[in-house]
C-alpha cells in the first residue's frame, strides 16, 4: 500500500469511506508529480532535488487536507439538531400607528390582534381571509418591504406576524399556517390561552439535504383541541390538512411566475399592489416608486427562476390552470359548494386567500376565463365579505 493511501486511510478509517472518484482524482494528480527516488548515498542532495521533494510534500499535504475536508463535510450526522424553541410571549412591542383598523361590531372573540403584513402577500391574504370570515377585528400594520422598520423588534423577519395582546403582554404568532391553526384552536376550544396553544407548535431545527440549517414548525396543520368530538370524522380533518399542505407546497409556487410572466404584467401587478396597499399614503413617494419599478424588475427575473425551480410548463398559465383544476375536480366529486361542505373549511379559506392575492392581476383574469373556478371563488368571496363564519363560533 502506498504512503499517501495509508495517510488517507488514517483519516477515513476504512477504505469503503473513500469514494472511487475521490481516490482516482488524488491518484491521478499524484501520478503527475515529479517524484525522484531518494538516494541512500551520503552525498548532499542538489538544490533541485530538495525543491522537488518539498514540492511533492506540499502537494501531498494539500491533497490529504482536501480529502479530510471532504470526509468531514460528508460525515454522517443526524438531520435533527437538538434544538426546540417556542414563540415566547413578550412584555411589550414598539408602538406603531396602525395603517388601518378592521372593526367588526359583533366580534365577541375577546381577541386584540395586530397583523404585520404586505397587503398582497399570499400568506398574509390567507390570514386576513380567516379573520374576515369569522368576523374578528384586527389592526393592520403595513410593513415597508424595503426597510421593514416596523418588524425590527422581531427575530422572525418574514410576514405575516400576528400579535395578540394578553393580560401580561403580547403573544406573537408566526407563519400563516401556524397562525390560522392556533386561532382556529382557540376559537373552537377556548379552555386554553393563546400562549398555551402557541407552545403546541414548537420550532424544530434540522439540516436540509444540501447541509443548510432549516427550521420547521411542528403540528402546524393540526388543531390543538382537548375536545376530540369537534372533529367527529378523522377523514374530514385529514382531507382538510391535505389541501392546506397543497396550498403551501404547490399552489402558491405557481403564482409568481404567472403574475410576473412578462415585464408589462409585472409592472401592472406592482401598480395594483400599490393601489390596494395604499403605498402612496403609507410610504414616501421615492420609496413607493423604488418598490414599484425596482421590485417589478426584480420579480420578473425571479419569476423566471421560480418557473425553472418548480418545473412549470413553458406557458406558465397552463400550470396555473392545471393546479386549480385539481381543486375544482375535487369539488365536483364531492358535489358541494365548498370543500368543507355547506360552509368553508380551513382549506377553502387557504385557497381563497392565496388566489385573492392576485385578484387584480392579468393572471387572475385569465384564470377566470380559462377555468371553472369562478363559481367557487364568488361563493367564497361572498362568505368572507359577509363574515358568515361568525355564526359557527
Amino acid at each position: 500500500m502506498s504512503v499517501y493511501r495509508r495517510i488517507l486511510f488514517k483519516f477515513y478509517g476504512n477504505s469503503s469511506l473513500i469514494s472511487q472518484n475521490t481516490f482516482k482524482n488524488i491518484n491521478h494528480h499524484l501520478c503527475l508529480l515529479p517524484v525522484r527516488s531518494i538516494s541512500t548515498s551520503s552525498k548532499p542532495r542538489s538544490l533541485k532535488g530538495f525543491f522537488k521533494l518539498g514540492l511533492t510534500g506540499v502537494t501531498v499535504g494539500a491533497l490529504v487536507g482536501t480529502g479530510y475536508t471532504i470526509h468531514h463535510q460528508n460525515k454522517p450526522r443526524g438531520h435533527i439538531i437538538n434544538e426546540q424553541t417556542f414563540i415566547e410571549p413578550v412584555k411589550e412591542v414598539p408602538k406603531v400607528e396602525p395603517s388601518r383598523k378592521v372593526i367588526y361590531p359583533n366580534d365577541d372573540s375577546g381577541l386584540k390582534l395586530t397583523l404585520y403584513q404586505y397587503q398582497t402577500c399570499p400568506f398574509c391574504c390567507k390570514v386576513r381571509a380567516f379573520l374576515d370570515y369569522y368576523g374578528i377585528s384586527y389592526n393592520v400594520v403595513e410593513v415597508d418591504p424595503v426597510l421593514r422598520q416596523s418588524i425590527k423588534w422581531s427575530e422572525y423577519k418574514k410576514v405575516p406576524i400576528l400579535i395578540a395582546q394578553t393580560e401580561s403582554g403580547y403573544q406573537p404568532l408566526n407563519d400563516s399556517t401556524m397562525i390560522i391553526s392556533a386561532l382556529a384552536s382557540y376559537l373552537k376550544d377556548s379552555d386554553k390561552s393563546l400562549t398555551e396553544i402557541a407552545k403546541c407548535f414548537p420550532f424544530i431545527s434540522f439540516y436540509d439535504e444540501d447541509g443548510s440549517k432549516k427550521n420547521e414548525i411542528m403540528n402546524k396543520y393540526f388543531l390543538m383541541l382537548s375536545n376530540e368530538q369537534i372533529y367527529p370524522d378523522e377523514q374530514i380533518s385529514k382531507d382538510e390538512r391535505k389541501w392546506r399542505k397543497w396550498v403551501d407546497n404547490v399552489l402558491v409556487h405557481v403564482l409568481s411566475p404567472n403574475v410576473y410572466r412578462t415585464m408589462d404584467e409585472s409592472l401592472q401587478a406592482f401598480n395594483w399592489f400599490s393601489e390596494v396597499g395604499e403605498w402612496d399614503k403609507n410610504f414616501p413617494a421615492w420609496e413607493r416608486n423604488l418598490i414599484v419599478y425596482v421590485g417589478s424588475s426584480a420579480m420578473y427575473l425571479i419569476g423566471k427562476k421560480l418557473k425553472k425551480k418548480y418545473r412549470l410548463k413553458d406557458d406558465v398559465r397552463e400550470s396555473l390552470y392545471d393546479e386549480c383544476s385539481k381543486w375544482t375536480k375535487e369539488l365536483r366529486k364531492k358535489g358541494t359548494t365548498f370543500h368543507g361542505g355547506d360552509h368553508p373549511n380551513l382549506a377553502d379559506l387557504a385557497v381563497y386567500g392565496v388566489l385573492n392575492s392576485i385578484e387584480g392581476c392579468s393572471a387572475f383574469r385569465d384564470l377566470l376565463n380559462r377555468s371553472n373556478i369562478g363559481t367557487w371563488y364568488s361563493a367564497m368571496k361572498d362568505a368572507v365579505s359577509s363574515h358568515r363564519g361568525a355564526k359557527y363560533l
